[in-house]
């Protein structure tokens, strides 16, 4: 059987080291035109809820979503160098997407909460976009809700790749609405405890499956293969 697999960027696969608060930032102060007093809080929200939570705390209109998808992408694009140069991959995270992209039955994508656009950014500063199909992910412009995220990837990977109505799902995150994604949506989930999530927080969220990190990758493998028992 095969298996669609879903990751998370920030915080599971990289750690953005404050770049991701100031993309929002800059992309508040191009959709406004003033600077933002509070910071974005983001902790698995999408794009389409942390812009809408930041204008709502700043007490302005929103802009209409386009512009938003624009200032986002601008911000992101100009700061792809200080992504590289600051943030890093995080241990084990490269080599899990390796071992997911060796497995012929295994589709390996992305459910994130960043817009297509910086999602990409994140990953190719790293070398890692290689390693997924971003084409049947689902991003933060893609819905406001996170668990909605993943019936859009299903989806769009079924789709792609002529897969099965029931081939089951893995979301592999490391936040509490990672994890309230995947189970209101009838996804199974890996919970990396490799964010300000301890895993304690996850297990309460409802993960039954829960990594100090992706630095076990033989382990991680030996999960995944359990679901989806042909590709054992």
């Amino acid at each position: 059987m095969p298996l669609i697999v879903l990751w998370d960027v920030d915080h599971t696969l990289i750690e953005n080291s404050g770049v991701s608060k100031e993309i929002y930032a800059a992309a508040f102060a191009a959709a406004t035109g003033l600077d933002a007093a509070r910071p974005a809080r983001t902790e698995g929200r999408t794009d389409r809820l942390i812009l809408a939570e930041m204008f709502r705390d700043h007490e302005v209109n929103a802009p209409e979503w386009e512009t938003v998808n624009r200032a986002l992408t601008a911000a992101g694009a100009a700061r792809e160098g200080d992504l590289s140069r600051r943030g890093r991959v995080l241990p084990g995270a490269r080599e899990a997407l390796v071992a997911v992209a060796a497995e012929p039955a295994m589709v390996s994508s992305v459910l994130t909460g960043n817009i297509y656009a910086n999602a990409r950014v994140k990953l190719r500063a790293f070398g890692l976009d290689t390693l997924v199909d971003m084409g049947c992910g689902a991003y933060g412009a893609d819905a406001t809700d996170r668990a909605a995220l993943v019936d859009i990837a299903r989806h769009r990977a079924r789709t792609a790749y002529g897969l099965p109505a029931h081939t089951p799902v893995v979301l592999i995150g490391d936040t509490p609405r990672d994890v309230r994604a995947a189970l209101d949506s009838d996804a199974h989930v890996v919970a990396v405890a490799s964010g300000i999530h301890g895993a304690d927080e996850l297990r309460e969220a409802g993960a039954t499956v829960v990594l100090p990190d992706l630095l076990d990758g033989p382990a991680l493998m030996r999960h995944l293969r359990t679901l989806a028992p042909s590709t054992v």
